[in-house]
């Protein structure tokens, strides 16, 4: 099987990842099933990078169908360590405009009815999630973002709606009330299973629309997003080119030790057949390693 170190998430407008070299494609089938597409694996700047289209390429995977865990386990299992998510998203301020870039350091779980862990069936663990996203890799798609000359905001609070509907007025100006900076469908559960994975996960937000709650922009709809997509996506993308050379081998973060202090149930007490299940992500705590 490829592998690779670094891996894009590509949201609405972001099918495919240019500048890849000696490209290969892996179909993957995970303990959770399929992921939402091939992913694509190639080089960047002597960088292994793997692709996966979040919406499927053809863009037939609706928010709330996702198989987030699928996603996340296929990346894990060929080696990636840091995952960038791109995802066109609604402003929800006045000075947070169409088209800007957004790098959240905070969310707020709006979603209902998805599979958020891959802790279940007699496995028990409780991440710390304080920091949502990884401040290595928030930090470096900053530099990348300046360097790319895009009006960007290098912190803020993003909203995670069920979708697939777009927001009440009233919930948009609710969401406001709660402090929310931008709003998006997919960015859960794909960064609590990341932390799960004890992956690095960052988000490069694209905004293209104020959600509905502003006086003096039209609401919300599928073609505005997609129209302001067409024009900032090029943006999105050279920042990743910008932004992947600046990765490390070395990680300063604590996020390849997520699950270290967090797995409540000892090992020999988790099934069999779990233990089976959750082998990629718990092998160095269940094999002789650092056992809790």
């Amino acid at each position: 099987m490829p592998e690779a170190d670094i891996a894009i998430i590509g949201g609405s407008g972001l099918y495919h990842m240019e500048g890849l070299e000696e490209v290969e494609e892996a179909d993957i089938v995970t303990p959770f099933g399929a992921p939402s597409d091939i992913i694509t694996i190639g080089t960047i700047q002597e960088s292994r990078v793997a692709f996966l289209p979040r919406h499927g390429r053809k863009h037939n995977i609706s928010p709330s169908e996702l198989p987030a865990r699928a996603n996340i386990y296929a990346l894990k299992s060929l080696g990636v360590r840091r995952i960038i998510a791109v995802s066109a998203v609604g402003s929800l301020r006045e000075d947070i405009h169409p088209l800007d870039i957004v790098i959240p350091d905070q969310l707020i779980d709006h979603t209902s009815g998805r599979d958020n862990t891959f802790f279940t069936n007699g496995a028990v663990a409780h991440i710390a999630f304080a920091e949502p996203f990884c401040p290595e890799l928030r930090h470096l798609l900053e530099q990348a973002t300046r360097a790319a000359g895009a009006h960007s905001h290098s912190e803020g609070t993003c909203l995670v709606m069920e979708g697939p509907q777009f927001s009440t007025r009233a919930e948009s100006h609710m969401y406001r009330e709660w402090g929310a900076d931008i709003i998006v469908m997919t960015t859960l559960p794909e960064a609590k299973l990341a932390r799960e994975a004890e992956m690095c996960y960052a988000m490069l937000a694209l905004v293209t629309d104020y959600d509905c709650w502003h006086p003096q922009h039209e609401s919300v709809t599928a073609d505005i997003v997609l129209a302001n997509l067409d024009k900032g996506i090029t943006a999105a993308e050279n920042v990743l080119q910008l932004a992947i050379p600046l990765i490390q081998e070395k990680q300063n973060c604590s996020c390849p030790t997520a699950l270290q202090d967090a797995l409540v149930t000892a090992p020999q007490d988790i099934p069999l057949e779990t233990r089976e299940q959750l082998h990629l992500l718990l092998e160095k705590y269940l094999d002789g390693g650092n056992n809790v």
